[in-house]
């Protein structure tokens, strides 16, 4: 047996029947490999635990307090710190949890009114909890690769896409959040679902995906493609359609009752925790989407109104000044919540009909698309996005990266670009050397191993450069900037990195959308999908 493209049908097969005593030797492979992945990425996460870290640190520090300290009728009314719970009740269970064992490094960290507490033992506690949430990641890569991947190499391919993921790194393990627990459980429940025919494991991935959304709501936006994808393919093709259908429900409300149960007399207030509208449109620093563009715009357009003579007065900093705070457009139409999930719904939409009304598009890789596309519609148009939420749409498009060229493109400019928008979160000047080394590395070795994966070059020459930049705007940030400006402008680098990087984003929504969209005339002949370099190397599930 081959891994260089020679005997994949072999492959494939070996990694869908799982009986034979070959299959068990190349399962054993991927999963060796999988684990001195996990092991490597785990050390260098733990020479990272002295790094900076965010304000989410001292965020996810009273969250253990709050469930550890105060009774649980307490738990989303408190509102003795800034940073009060404002994830679904789940997640502050999962805090519960991590509280009880933080008792026995520093109960000092427990304390609510021990505000930005963070002694040696809090530092390395909150750090490994990130580190050991890890495994479910760990977990969920190694089940989405043996449900996806066609062969040995392209799952050693995938393990390294994702368990190597930079942007994952930046934002869980210096900047501070638990992001790669969370994707673990979306890959997981991706995995079971993917697998038709297998009830068992379609429900188990069904209730995976409920306490995802339990865990952090924000996947909601993910959650049509499963309702369509779940409806389609477990309860419309079969002739127990209500039993189904019922079950699906039961296993929802189930996950619901478990965690908001508790919280019944106060939901209203956990409802207005979990939705803050009263957020501004952008986060502090843009994420480097839809919003960004449009800002970008007002900004260019209010310098040359004021210059026509037709703008008074123009306050420099509206949208650009740090805060968090609602903002009126001064020349364009200032957009509202409503405004922003219309453009959202509407933008899911397409993808969303393909899945549920075409035949050819009843495959799993078509479903793991449409997730991809949910994620990239809800970052481009959603309300108060956080540039962290790009990482939603990268690591699950890692698996289909492996297998199809096509996907492959996408995933090169999507990464980088992302993650070049990801490297402002880490502004310490110490930290420059760092952000580029890592950007640099990830970016060149994906770009080197999925070209040998698919026997060729993957990007066109315009986008060869824009991509090719990437590092440059953040050399402009860290270094440039300061040399040619020094203290002038101070917003200029990040707005200048979020509206560069928003250009790549935005490119690789309508690319995969155009590519989504075309599948069905190319996929009625044949059944597969990408390149014809890709159909040449790979059979289709």
């Amino acid at each position: 047996m081959s891994v260089d493209g020679k005997d994949i049908l072999t492959e494939t097969q070996v990694y869908r029947d799982g009986k034979s005593s070959s299959s068990a030797s190349v399962l054993w492979r991927a999963d060796s490999i999988l684990l001195k992945t996990f092991l490597l990425v785990t050390c260098i996460k733990i020479l990272l635990i002295p790094t900076y870290r965010s304000t989410d640190f001292e965020v996810h520090r009273n969250w253990l307090a709050i469930t550890y300290s105060l009774p649980v009728r307490e738990w989303y009314v408190n509102a003795r710190s800034p940073w009060t719970l404002d994830y679904p009740p789940l997640f502050a269970w999962f805090e519960y949890c991590l509280s009880q064992a933080a008792a026995f490094f520093d109960p000092e960290m427990l304390k609510v009114e021990n505000l930005n507490y963070a002694s040696s033992a809090t530092v390395y506690f909150q750090r490994g909890t990130v580190i050991v949430a890890d495994l479910i990641l760990a977990y969920g890569v190694r089940e989405m690769g043996r449900t996806f991947c066609k062969s040995l190499n392209s799952h050693i391919v995938f393990i390294f896409l994702s368990l190597c993921n930079i942007g994952l790194l930046i934002v869980d393990h210096i900047h501070f959040q638990y992001n790669g627990f969370l994707l673990g459980i979306l890959l997981l429940s991706t995995a079971n679902v993917s697998k038709i025919g297998k009830q068992v494991s379609v429900l188990q991935g069904a209730m995976w995906f409920a306490v995802l959304l339990n865990l952090k709501h924000l996947y909601v936006y993910v959650a049509p493609a499963y309702t369509v994808w779940l409806l389609k393919s477990y309860c419309w093709d079969s002739k127990k359609f209500f039993k189904r259908l019922f079950s699906l429900g039961l296993i929802v409300l189930t996950v619901l009752a478990v965690s908001f149960g508790p919280f019944r007399t106060q939901l209203s207030q956990v409802i207005s925790r979990l939705f803050p509208f009263k957020r501004g449109l952008v986060h502090s620093y843009w994420a480097a989407n839809g919003w960004a563009l449009y800002i970008g715009a007002e900004k260019v357009l209010s310098v040359i109104w004021k210059r026509l003579g037709w703008l008074e007065d123009v306050k420099s900093a509206v949208m650009t000044g740090g805060l968090v705070q609602e903002e009126n457009f001064l020349i364009l139409p200032t957009p509202t919540p409503i405004v922003t999930f219309i453009l959202t719904f509407v933008t899911m939409l397409p993808a969303l009909w393909c899945l549920l009304c075409k035949k050819s598009y009843m495959n799993s890789r078509h479903f793991v698309r449409c997730i991809v596309l949910c994620a990239l519609s809800s970052f481009m148009f959603g309300w108060h996005v956080h540039e962290k939420a790009i990482l939603t749409a990268i690591i699950p498009l890692c698996v289909l990266a492996t297998i199809y060229a096509e996907d492959a493109r996408i995933f090169i400019i999507l990464s980088t670009a992302g993650q070049t928008a990801l490297l402002p979160l880490l502004y310490p000047d110490n930290l420059s050397s760092l952000k580029l080394v890592l950007l640099l590395t990830y970016m060149l070795s994906s770009i080197l191993i999925l070209t040998n994966q698919h026997g060729g070059p993957l990007l066109r020459l315009h986008e060869w450069l824009y991509v090719i930049p990437l590092p440059l705007v953040t050399i402009y940030e860290v270094v440039l900037h300061k040399l040619l400006l020094g203290d002038k402008l101070p917003f200029l680098p990040l707005a200048f990195t979020s509206v560069y990087c928003a250009i790549g984003v935005t490119y690789c929504w309508i690319l995969y959308y155009h590519m989504y969209l075309r599948e069905n005339a190319r996929s009625t002949n044949d059944g597969t999908v990408g390149s014809k370099l890709s159909r040449q190397k790979l059979k289709d599930k």
